[in-house]
């Protein structure tokens, strides 16, 4: 506070306003005594852009907030949980599969490295965990009910939103343990078991209610039961494909050795393994046959490396613990333990091409990964709900044609990403509440204006590293289902949160302040940021040219 806020009269409150120096015939010895705003076309505002981060996370995470929060150590670190949970109720989940779209989007890459967000969200959300971190007590009770279909990561998040909104929430599951695709179809060494269920344990004492073992199979029924529905089936049918094979040929489909993998009902897969397909269900079903014995496991694919969908990450661990990958080739025929393999070409469009060229494989077992649908019995049939594609047609609240069900996740159009199931979840619950209250659901909120990379400062940022994370050694990542990427220590995780560049939004950096050539930014304090003075700011623009993160912007005077 200025002394003439406190005030003490004839005090300059910047410098501006003090008495002028009158010489003998001169007037004003300095230029103080003038009012330079008038001199103005131009004024510079203080603005809070949206960072490209946040704006390419599907779940909506607030990702500079808890950045800024965790870059102040200890004291910050349980702040920074809750501004994340605010959007991501599986932040120790997340933070090990997600493939962070926010990093790609990340723009420190202008300098050295992205920011490792997906580092210091395990971080912290492992911190929660250690610390035993309890999510905030819900809203007070609505009375009303919600029912949601699917324990994945879509359902795992609207339960936790719908909770949080004061609704009483139900979860039913067929499988036997909650978790959907998380448990029954990611492998324990990219995502440990006890990591899920401490995070499920924790939105369960919200009150969320887990029926697992309960298929649900009339929707009519459970709309007379609930107030409203969501559908949150994840992809777990593995799509068919038409294989000519013998009788003794073994042929599984991926996903469902991945299931009984994480039900400890582990299959017989052989020494030599083959995968047919590209995604990253194949990269994790290769991966698996090696911990299962398998000294041999093969990926065959029909396009090229540059076509295939698995996220480059999978592969390059797949091709690290000893995985070979056959590109450009096709499954013909399966005879017992040889597998005819077809070599392709590409066409002037990109599109394989049989070539004519044949070769022979063998394997004890081939495991077919060409992609899943969701099942969809359950609204098979149903008026008012449409199928289109292989997913339920949904507004862009989430809602079906049936006024009360909604749906998220795998079951609806959209990437089949965990974070982008969590965004949707999240969506469906805001949906079903302003529903069950007679609103009108809205879809997302649109982004109003991106902090783009061509406002920023980057050479007032020092370098600094991007902390990698240390990961097992290739020869122990094949004997056991060991967790394979480790996680940052406190030191690490803090250093790499203060990498963030707080993009379109002050950290109060004083660089306005000290090359101001009019003083005319007044200090408000700590966390309180500045103000211009208007009667000396003459519109110069260098405050917006040399702020380091773009939070200034130049606009019009109107006068």
């Amino acid at each position: 506070m200025s002394s003439t806020d406190l005030g003490m009269p004839g005090v300059a409150r910047n410098g501006h306003d003090a008495p002028p120096t009158i010489g003998v015939s001169t007037g004003p010895a300095t230029s103080v005594a003038y009012h330079t705003g008038t001199w103005r076309t131009e004024r510079p505002v203080y603005v809070t852009l949206t960072p490209p981060c946040q704006v390419g996370c599907p779940s909506g995470e607030d990702i500079r907030g808890w950045l800024g929060a965790a870059q102040e150590g200890v004291d910050g670190y349980e702040r920074a949980w809750r501004t994340l949970v605010e959007q991501n109720p599986l932040p120790a989940v997340m933070g090990r599969i997600c493939y962070h779209p926010c990093q790609t989007a990340c723009n420190r890459v202008e300098l050295d490295e992205a920011v490792g967000i997906n580092a210091v969200e395990r971080f912290l959300g492992d911190t929660a965990l250690e610390h035993g971190w309890a999510f905030d007590p819900p809203a007070p009770s609505t009375g009303r009910r919600v029912l949601v279909v699917g324990s994945g990561p879509a359902g795992l998040s609207a339960a936790y939103h719908l909770a949080r909104l004061g609704h009483a929430v139900t979860i039913r599951e067929a499988a036997a343990e909650a978790g959907g695709m998380l448990r029954y179809g990611i492998p324990a060494y990219r995502l440990p078991r006890d990591v899920l269920s401490a995070e499920i344990a924790r939105i369960v004492e919200l009150g969320v209610r887990i029926e697992c073992s309960t298929r649900v199979t009339d929707l009519p029924a459970a709309q007379a039961e609930f107030d409203a529905v969501v559908l949150t089936v994840g992809a777990g049918v593995g799509h068919h494909v038409e294989i000519p094979a013998g009788a003794a040929s073994k042929i599984l489909d991926a996903i469902d050795v991945l299931r009984d993998v994480a039900s400890d009902n582990a299959p017989l897969l052989g020494r030599r393994v083959a995968v047919y397909g590209g995604g990253n269900t194949a990269m994790d079903a290769a991966r698996v046959a090696r911990r299962l014995g398998a000294q041999d496991a093969v990926i065959i694919y029909r396009r090229t490396q540059a076509q295939m969908p698995a996220h480059p990450t999978e592969l390059q661990d797949a091709i690290g613990e000893g995985v070979r990958v056959q590109w450009l080739s096709t499954i013909k025929q399966v005879e017992g333990p040889h597998v005819k393999i077809e070599r392709m070409t590409l066409d002037d469009e990109g599109r394989p091409v049989p070539t004519g060229i044949f070769e022979e494989l063998d394997a004890d077992a081939v495991l077919l990964a060409v992609g899943q649908d969701a099942d969809l019995s359950l609204v098979t049939g149903q008026p008012d709900i449409d199928v289109r594609e292989g997913v339920v047609a949904v507004d862009a609240a989430g809602m079906t044609g049936r006024p009360g069900v909604f749906a998220a996740g795998d079951v609806s159009p959209g990437s089949r990403t965990a974070t982008f199931a969590i965004g949707r979840g999240a969506l469906a619950a805001r949906s079903v509440d302003a529903w069950l209250a007679g609103a009108t659901p809205s879809g997302p909120v649109p982004v109003d204006r991106e902090a783009a990379a061509s406002r920023l400062n980057t050479w007032y940022y020092s370098d600094a590293p991007h902390q990698h994370r240390r990961e097992l050694e290739a020869a122990r990542r094949v004997t056991g289902f060991e967790e394979v990427v480790q996680g940052l220590d406190a030191e690490h995780a803090v250093f790499e949160a203060r990498r963030c560049m707080s993009c379109g939004s002050c950290f109060e950096c004083d660089n306005c302040f000290g090359m101001c050539p009019d003083d005319a930014i007044i200090k408000l304090g700590p966390g309180r940021k500045y103000e211009i003075d208007l009667d000396y700011c003459k519109g110069c623009g260098i405050c917006a040219a040399e702020c380091p993160c773009g939070a200034i912007d130049l606009v019009s005077e109107v006068r």
